[in-house]
């Protein structure tokens, strides 16, 4: 199928290279923030660290992750021209997440 029409199939059913997919979308998504200057627009205000290429791939420290991903996702809507206020290490994460979807929703 084209771009979008991926098929929700089981991991062992995709092929001896699924295991490796989630890396190759985390190096696109990587690139894709790289274009967008996220080092410089989104880390440093808040002196974090860049991604490593497989970042989000592989579960190392959810916690650390989860704020990594709302700050960004903080950062792009922004970016896409909503107005959106960059959530806090220690709020809940349910109502983070709520508040996100419930933005992009508006979009």
């Amino acid at each position: 199928g084209g771009r979008g029409e991926r098929s929700e199939e089981l991991p062992a059913e995709r092929g001896p290279g699924a295991a490796f997919h989630m890396f190759v979308l985390m190096e696109d998504l990587l690139e894709k923030l790289k274009l967008l200057s996220y080092e410089e627009e989104a880390l440093r205000p808040h002196n974090m660290r860049p991604l490593s290429r497989h970042y989000f791939a592989l579960p190392t420290n959810p916690g650390e992750q989860f704020f990594m991903f709302c700050t960004l996702a903080a950062w792009l809507i922004t970016k896409a021209g909503h107005p959106f206020e960059q959530p806090q290490e220690y709020d809940d994460p349910n109502a983070v997440i709520s508040n996100v979807l419930s933005e992009l929703r508006s979009f």
